[in-house]
């Protein structure tokens, strides 16, 4: 009876899981769409915390009667000629009939022609909560301005960037999860040629996904976590590779167990007692290395720390708890039509790939380190030459979007800086010697007070608090080093004025402030994440020369992949630049991920190494893994790649740096460079350790 009873118990656990689990990913899986609704896309949220240029933001509202987002209308003559009066007139009468419109507020400027006479310029300001509204508000005015005979028109400005940059958003919710869901689960079933065992894992990887989400959901809905759609994109794509890395492992480690015992309850205990350590070692690498992100004085990477931190947690818990629950009520049958192996009857009794890679490891270690080594080291010398100094405007989006062209077409017949001016805040009886000074200001083409009608000149101006508003339009294109030279002159200049306490700000001086910030970011966290990660390797392979090499193979890695990308991105994609912060993002998610393939091989070289030694465990263990990290190594270079269906530059360098930098940490760092290190060290490489001293 009691025997009965000890097995019935045995099934309780896993069916109370399985059930738990069912209920709460029917309840909590819709919420893997609903992010948008508590997502904003505010430009403001990627500017530095304390920068000038964000004080400006809050400090220019004030004068604002109501808060807008400016459309900016522009005009070319169909036949590249001079604009006439008569479509002057067409087009100022176009725009002051949109006034009052749904959408629009405030006074609607006049149309105002070029210096060169062939385009005209007029700006609608709309209301700033127009969310889904705005793409057809924007069109709303693209017709209405039509009505100007002979002219071409298109619209720019921050509303026309808001509205593609939230089109660009827009399938992000459906499309990045469906390409990234399938594409992991096409790998999993040619890799493991198992009909149930991929739908599991896939099953695994959403019910994470959604109890994230909704754990994010609730937190944005009540200010505690702020989510845009870069960090919903991510939060996506970062839970699905990492849970489906981790059930990888224990449904490797579990497949070994069943070959070599017919319990599979005791089974699961030894494949969860042999892997647990490293699957939560791995998660606490990449959540602890996201939490360091909140150091950073960008808001949209302190608020990716939390949520990456959030979805990290939950893929743990659902590979620990319902993967566990469904592999033990399945059994051999969660392999079918497979059978379950043993690590060496893996590969085939010698005919794998694996053997051969760990005999010739162990025959020439020296020399494939070396090779490694060197073309690790070739290929990071052309890091330096990753520009990181931000995307220019026309290449933010990946495809021909309406505001870039746009911009383009303002830039070519106003200054450079126009419809994006730098905005000066300072004290009002200061007012003349401001405007004086930014004139003077090499790289400047006007300055212009802000009247009573809330407009740049012409009459007296607006005083709010005892502080006027001064608009300077710059020479250069607003996204150009030189516009941004020139903001670094106009702050040196304006802060020169006694009693003046002016801020410059504006598009120009919040992409050199985001840069520099990113650069003081760089600085300040990579070294808290190469500890972070430094002492976690201490604390589970209970060494401390072996933690040192492997954060030193992946910083490596990670340099290459940087060499790699700077060629790749000029040559081939023809980017002239990537985002500020994309080196920050890449070094996080690369690092701290790349770190856990050698958590999983170099705990399982520590487990062979008490047996066999040192020299032969990393053999041993090089043979027993290299199927399962590969393939994870694989998913997750693909779960990543699949960012790339989001039209950002952004997000398609951060997508490449990650999926290409995996595949060389899977490949060459973790399958060649680390064990014969190894292999060559001896038992040295695990100093001060128990297996640094001897070989068993």
């Amino acid at each position: 009876m009691s025997a009965r009873t000890s097995r019935a118990a045995h099934w309780l656990l896993p069916l109370v899981l399985l059930v738990v689990w069912l209920g709460v990913g029917g309840t909590l899986g819709p919420y893997a769409g609903k992010l948008g609704e508590v997502a904003t896309n505010d430009q403001a949220a990627f500017l530095p915390r304390n920068a000038e240029s964000t004080r400006v933001i809050d400090a220019q509202k004030a004068f604002q009667q109501d808060e807008t987002l400016p459309a900016i209308v522009v005009w070319t003559a169909d036949d590249k000629g001079k604009v006439t009066a008569e479509q002057r007139e067409r087009a100022t009468r176009a725009l002051a009939g949109l006034r009052g419109t749904p959408g629009v507020v405030g006074q609607v400027s006049p149309a105002v022609p070029s210096d060169d006479g062939k385009a005209l310029q007029g700006i609608v300001q709309l209301r700033p909560d127009l969310g889904d509204e705005l793409a057809p508000t924007i069109d709303r005015i693209e017709d209405a301005a039509a009505k100007a005979p002979g002219t071409g028109v298109a619209v720019a400005g921050p509303a026309a960037s808001q509205a593609d940059l939230s089109g660009a958003f827009a399938g992000i919710d459906g499309l990045l999860l469906v390409v990234a869901l399938v594409t992991v689960l096409v790998i999993l079933l040619l890799v493991y040629r198992s009909v149930l065992l991929p739908f599991v894992i896939i099953l695994g990887a959403v019910f994470a996904l959604g109890v994230a989400c909704a754990v994010v959901y609730a937190l944005a809905d009540h200010d505690v976590v702020r989510v845009d759609g870069q960090v919903q994109g991510i939060l996506s794509i970062l839970v699905i590779g990492a849970a489906t890395d981790y059930a990888l492992l224990l449904t490797a480690r579990y497949r070994e167990e069943l070959a070599a015992r017919t319990d599979r309850f005791a089974a699961m205990r030894a494949a969860l007692r042999r892997s647990a350590g490293a699957v939560v070692a791995s998660a606490a690498t990449v959540a602890l290395g996201l939490l360091a992100l909140l150091l950073s004085d960008l808001t949209n990477n302190r608020a990716l720390g939390p949520v990456g931190a959030i979805g990290i947690v939950c893929a743990v818990l659902s590979t620990l708890t319902f993967l566990p629950a469904v592999l033990v009520l399945l059994g051999n049958a969660a392999y079918w039509p497979a059978r379950p192996r043993s690590a060496d009857a893996e590969d085939g009794g010698g005919k794998g790939p694996w053997p051969r890679i760990a005999h010739a490891v162990k025959t020439s270690p020296r020399r494939i380190w070396a090779i490694a080594l060197g073309g690790l080291l070739v290929c990071a010398a052309f890091a330096p030459t990753l520009n990181s100094k931000g995307v220019p405007l026309d290449e933010i989006f990946v495809n021909d979007a309406p505001s870039v062209a746009a911009q383009e077409t303002l830039a070519e017949h106003f200054p450079g800086g126009a419809g994006n001016p730098a905005v000066v805040i300072a004290e009002a009886d200061r007012a003349r010697e401001v405007t004086t000074r930014a004139e003077e200001t090499k790289g400047v083409a006007s300055a212009a007070t802000l009247n009573k009608q809330g407009r740049p000149g012409g009459g007296p101006a607006r005083v709010v608090d005892g502080e006027i508003r001064v608009d300077v339009t710059l020479e250069d294109p607003a996204d150009s080093d030189a516009a941004k030279a020139t903001i670094a002159r106009l702050r040196t200049a304006l802060h020169s004025v006694d009693g003046a306490d002016a801020l410059v700000g504006g598009y120009t001086a919040q992409q050199y402030d985001t840069q520099h910030t990113a650069e003081r970011d760089r600085t300040l966290i990579v070294p808290v994440v190469l500890l972070i990660i430094l002492v976690i390797l201490i604390g589970l392979l209970r060494s401390l020369l072996m933690p040192l090499l492997l954060v030193a193979t992946v910083a490596l890695n990670f340099v290459a992949t940087l060499g790699i990308s700077s060629l790749v991105f000029t040559h081939l994609f023809g980017f002239t630049g990537t985002d500020a912060s994309v080196p920050l993002y890449g070094f996080v998610f690369l690092v701290a991920l790349g770190v856990d393939y050698n958590i999983f091989l170099m705990s399982r070289a520590r487990e062979e190494s008490l047996v066999h030694g040192v020299r032969d465990g990393i053999l041993k263990a090089l043979v027993a893994t290299g199927g399962v990290i590969t393939s994870a190594g694989v998913v997750l270079a693909a779960t990543f790649a699949a960012l790339g269906v989001i039209p950002l530059a952004f997000l398609v360098q951060i997508a490449f740096i990650v999926a290409f930098g995996v595949l060389l940490d899977t490949l060459v760092v973790r399958s060649l460079l680390v064990p014969a290190l190894v292999r060559d060290i001896g038992p040295k490489a695990w100093w001060p350790g128990r297996l640094s001293r001897g070989d068993k």
